[in-house]
């Protein structure tokens, strides 16, 4: 076999003689690259999609098992959640409960009408229908039943604040209006010596208006506002001597004479009961005693109506 070899530039052939050996071998090569061609061009997809299909596999499972531990935990979170907000149902539950037996408690002692106060009952409500509910075709959201006990039971609470608010309101005014309220004698310990009214006057022999009441004692005791107010009046005063005065408001006041020691002065607040001054003889008296006297309406009025009052 013979091959020649032309150059198109310089025109230059050559020539090569095979022999059988060599053709053979020839041959060989030529037949065997289109065939390990169609070979490799067959087998390396399928190579390369076995390892991106491993790959994508392994990944897969990775994700998933990342997205299986986040799912347990938000449902561990999601129980623990349910739970405290369990227990706090139940707190506030247990405070509901004592918020109703204080307010039954707080009604009884301060002898309100049945009915005006219904502590452990559900709190009145109610009002026009929304037209854009009843009308439309959708229903109205529902709360889970969780969500909605929660929210009953934190409207119950609201209305039993509401409820103790006005009634810790209307007792304090009570409380002001008993404080206010004229009832008892100016003293702890002693004896009434002189009545109101018509006597002779120790000094000038005389009957004459003895427009207070006399309350005779141990010099240096006690003598007690008989109720809450304000001091008008906390020095010597003619025929008096040291005198306390306590205006109560609505139109009363009282006064307190003859004291050896004042303890309050002008301006100050006195509370029922308070401590005033100190039984004396100042002024124009005979011996230790207190000259007490109730005014209505700027007008002296008998003591004695008031001392026989108990407090309301």
């Amino acid at each position: 076999m013979k091959v020649i070899l032309v150059n198109e530039r310089g025109g230059v052939s050559r020539s090569f003689n095979f022999g059988g050996l060599s053709k053979a071998l020839l041959g060989l090569c030529l037949l065997g690259l289109p065939v390990g061609a169609l070979w490799i061009g067959a087998n390396l997809p399928a190579a390369e999609s076995d390892v991106f299909d491993a790959r994508a596999v392994k990944a897969w499972n990775k994700a998933l098992r990342k997205q299986q531990e986040q799912i347990d935990t938000a449902d561990q979170q999601a129980r623990e959640q349910l739970t405290a907000l369990t227990v706090k149902l139940a707190e506030m539950q247990a405070r509901l409960t004592r918020l109703d037996a204080l307010g039954e408690r707080l009604t009884t002692i301060a002898k309100l009408d049945e009915g005006e106060f219904q502590f452990g009952s559900m709190p009145a409500v109610g009002g026009p229908e929304d037209p854009g509910i009843a009308g439309g075709s959708e229903l109205p959201y529902q709360p889970p039943e969780f969500l909605e006990a929660i929210g009953d039971l934190s409207n119950q609470i609201e209305d039993r604040q509401m409820q103790l608010s006005t009634l810790d309101s209307l007792m304090a005014r009570r409380q002001l209006q008993d404080e206010q309220f004229i009832a008892g004698r100016p003293i702890n310990r002693g004896w009434m010596s002189s009545r109101y009214g018509y006597r002779t006057d120790p000094f000038s022999g005389r009957r004459t208006l003895h427009k207070g009441v006399d309350f005779a004692g141990k010099k240096g005791s006690d003598v007690v506002s008989v109720a809450a107010g304000v001091v008008t009046w906390a020095e010597e005063r003619s025929g008096y001597g040291q005198l306390v005065e306590v205006n109560h408001g609505n139109g009363y006041k009282t006064r307190y004479g003859h004291n050896s020691e004042l303890k309050v002065g002008l301006g100050d607040v006195v509370k029922k009961g308070q401590v005033i001054a100190l039984m004396g003889s100042s002024g124009r008296s005979t011996g230790p005693h207190v000259h007490f006297e109730v005014f209505k309406n700027d007008r002296q009025v008998d003591p004695a109506s008031y001392i026989r009052r108990t407090g309301r």
